[in-house]
């Protein structure tokens, strides 16, 4: 593994060096130990050098990139942050927020907790082939390379896992109940019905009929003897192992350092200071909000105080809801091309970049998200893309679907990401890396974007996106309940229906996540609320001269920073504007 701790004489050579110069010389030394630590990342960048390999995933590894980071620290805290530009010191306190974080979450323990029910690495892995070049014979022997290095990789996670049930930090038990048919939907009967064998059904045409038949051969070699045998020893462990020696308790703070871990996850995720009791206290308020402009809407529609029959009325009423995959589909990609005419009315920059629309995979549809986005390529050979699930057609109302578009596509994530991606003077680490409240907070305000652009046409519609917004209300009341106040999931479960219109199906699903992933889902409210409390600061302070247009700018064209940067960009831009 490549060191990147300076030798003595070249601390001493670095002091005849600007500390602009030195500045960058440590973030292009943090971005080639990047690159060579993580293989896959590297290889999404356009860096072919490690195409073969995969991240080391031990503890021992673990520990390595922990002294890494508090070197990079040290190497940050020589150079004198006031003699540096206004934007290199924005750069200096991310590259600092992000490294403090990364030692932090491990004295915490945060790597004895790799599953988070979420994108966990079995799953991701069974997607390789969509990750990676697969174009030449070379591409195709550096895949087989990856797969047969999937042992070592699993053993790391199981590793780390192992060690988490020594110190009785580990994930609770009740969120293991349908996340098992994850792993077994990996393992097929033969080798030539995996998922990772897709590329080799159908080659490039430059390959001979020899290549073919040996890289077939291989590949059939390799997952029937690597492969599969991995995810089934995967499966065993938290059978066997994991899931008897699981926590009762949904709460993280059950568990030893728990309290600490938790407070400090709601910190990172949001980045604010702020405790668990102010979080909940904050979705209290917006619930209550949120209840009665629903209730506007239930009245609207003829069902008077009745909330309760019209959200069954949602629930059961036919109209609601796709009959087909394709119906579903169909009406998303619509909701979408009609948004796509309207984005220049809000912005004045869009990116170049365009994305597609997909169902999610069948093996992860049960037991994952109604939708969501994954980023394209860096280098723009790939689109980024919009993964719409198909399953249990009746836990996916069509209602949702204008609210659920916008935030995970355009002007949602697509737009913020491949903006951020294509963004012209910021260091590498900052154009592939963020903060969840922020991007998760701009996706959720662009839902209230179709209110501007008269996307929300109807009263269900309407009360779609509002329902949306409830739901992510709701985060900041439930995660903190089981977290921090000794909620039970089915109270969870409870309070959610009470104050939604979710179907029970997506209610359970997602009180699940919160239990698997403490404090994350907490970040997309308190990012929107943020950015709401800006624009309306703005409209304020410059009432005629305000542009929506502008502002916008103003949010997206510095990239993903933590929310109190983003609070002082926009103070600076309401300054500039007035003294005009």
């Amino acid at each position: 593994m490549v060191r990147f701790l300076l030798p003595v004489m070249s601390l001493i050579l670095v002091s005849c060096i600007s500390g602009e110069e030195r500045l960058q010389n440590l973030f292009d030394d943090h971005w080639e130990y990047s690159l060579t630590d993580q293989p896959l990342f590297a290889t999404n960048q356009g860096d072919h050098r490690f195409n073969d390999k995969l991240p080391e995933t031990s503890i021992e590894s673990m520990e390595r990139r922990y002294e890494q980071a508090k070197e990079f620290l040290v190497r940050l805290d020589h150079i004198q942050r006031e003699n540096l530009s206004e934007a290199s010191k924005l750069n200096y306190d991310i590259f600092k927020i992000q490294l403090e974080n990364e030692v932090r979450a491990y004295e915490l323990n945060d790597h004895l907790l790799p599953l988070n029910g979420w994108w966990d690495y079995h799953a991701s892995f069974a997607d390789l082939a969509g990750r990676v070049p697969l174009n030449t014979v070379e591409d195709y022997n550096n895949y087989l390379s990856r797969l047969r290095a999937f042992r070592m990789y699993n053993e790391g996670y199981i590793e780390r896992m192992r060690a988490g049930l020594v110190l009785g930090f580990v994930r609770p038990e009740e969120v293991f109940e349908d996340y098992m048919a994850s792993i077994e939907a990996l393992i097929p009967e033969v080798p030539e019905e995996s998922r990772l064998y897709e590329p080799f059904e159908s080659f490039p045409e430059s390959f001979t009929e020899e290549e073919r038949q040996r890289l077939s051969a291989d590949a059939a070699d390799v997952i029937g003897e690597v492969v599969n045998p991995e995810f089934e020893r995967l499966l065993r462990f938290l059978e066997d192992e994991y899931i008897p020696g699981a926590s009762e308790s949904p709460g993280i703070t059950e568990v030893p350092g728990g309290e600490e871990y938790y407070a400090w996850l709601v910190q990172m995720h949001t980045t604010m200071e702020i405790t668990p009791v102010e979080v909940h206290r904050t979705g209290l308020d917006e619930v209550s909000r949120i209840r009665s402009e629903m209730m506007e809407i239930v009245r609207e529609t003829g069902f008077g105080e009745d909330f309760e029959g019209f959200i069954e009325f949602l629930r059961t009423d036919p109209q609601f809801y796709a009959e087909t995959p394709e119906e579903l589909l169909q009406k998303t990609a619509m909701v979408l091309k009609t948004m796509d005419g309207k984005l220049p009315e809000l912005f004045k920059t869009l990116p170049r970049l365009p994305y597609g629309i997909r169902p999610v995979p069948d093996y992860l549809a049960p037991r994952t998200a109604t939708a969501y986005y994954s980023r394209g390529s860096a280098d723009g050979t790939r689109a980024g893309y919009y993964a719409v699930n198909t399953y249990d057609l009746r836990s996916r109302p069509l209602y949702e679907v204008t609210a659920l578009s916008l935030h995970e596509a355009v002007p949602g994530h697509h737009l913020q990401i491949a903006l951020h991606q294509e963004l012209e003077g910021l260091p590498k680490f900052r154009s592939v890396s963020g903060f969840t409240a922020y991007t998760e907070g701009w996706a959720l305000y662009s839902e209230r974007l179709g209110l501007d652009t008269g996307m929300y046409d109807d009263p269900y519609q309407n009360f779609g996106r509002l329902s949306y917004e409830m739901w992510r209300a709701l985060r900041l009341v439930v995660d903190t309940g089981i977290h921090s106040m000794g909620w039970s999931r089915e109270e969870a479960v409870q309070y959610m229906a009470e104050n939604s219109a979710l179907s029970l199906h997506n209610i359970r699903s997602e009180v699940n996540r919160y239990i698997f992933w403490p404090g994350q889902a907490l970040a997309y409210k308190m990012g929107e609320i943020k950015i709401r409390e800006l624009r309306e600061n703005a409209e304020r302070e410059l009432g005629v001269d305000f542009d929506l247009r502008e502002f916008h700018d103003v949010i997206l064209l510095s990239g993903s920073v933590p929310l109190q940067v983003l609070d002082e960009n926009v103070n600076d831009w309401i300054e500039s504007v007035s003294v005009q």
